[in-house]
């Protein structure tokens, strides 16, 4: 698979630097984490999000849960709700679940909690569960003019080190002697924006 073209041309337009990651398919933000051998801290989480005036999408770091309360104080919202994923697909054409980070994209706003800026890159959603985009946080934020604030609490998550640990011993010993090509091993494309720049 490859991003979306909808997304490519909107990164691209926008004179975005990211790198494409190519993945096996992933539905969670954990499953993300543990096939690109990241930590969740680095993995970001697209929330849609239906308040009393409008759509916002919400953004935080996997490793941590949204707390609706905080968000709804920031947002000065009377009500806030995480809608069903039916809107995804009858309101902003995308498949259940695949909602990117990239508010102009979806023409609404994009809200990130300050915890992101921790994480000097971030991996977002590339709008399909087999792509991912990865980009420098500032620069997602400075792209989507994203309004900072914060509103999330500890999720308790954490990632099975013995297991990723064990996974990269089995990839080694499945190397091919031509081309040395590891099994699952996330494929990477530069964006325009960044060949632009090296030549």
């Amino acid at each position: 698979m490859a991003v979306p073209k909808n997304v490519k041309k909107y990164l691209d337009t926008k004179m975005a630097k990211y790198d494409e990651l190519s993945h096996k398919t992933v539905y969670t933000a954990y499953d993300a984490a543990q096939t690109l051998r990241r930590e969740l801290r680095e993995i970001a989480k697209s929330l849609l999000i239906a308040t009393d005036k409008a759509y916002i999408i919400a953004v935080v770091p996997a490793h941590m849960r949204l707390d609706l309360g905080k968000l709804k104080k920031a947002l000065q919202s009377k009500k806030i709700s995480i809608p069903d994923e039916k809107v995804m697909v009858k309101v902003f054409k995308v498949k259940a679940g695949a909602m990117t980070a990239f508010g102009g994209l979806h023409k609404v706003e994009v809200w990130v909690d300050r915890s992101l800026l921790k994480t000097k890159e971030v991996i977002l959603s590339a709008g399909n569960f087999t792509d991912s985009v990865r980009m420098k946080a500032k620069d997602f934020i400075e792209l989507e003019q994203a309004k900072l604030a914060s509103f999330t609490k500890s999720g308790g998550y954490k990632l099975q080190t013995k297991a990723v640990t064990a996974k990269k011993k089995v990839k080694k010993l499945t190397t091919r002697k031509k081309g040395v090509k590891k099994i699952g091993q996330p494929k990477v494309k530069k964006s325009p924006a960044v060949k632009r720049k090296k030549r």
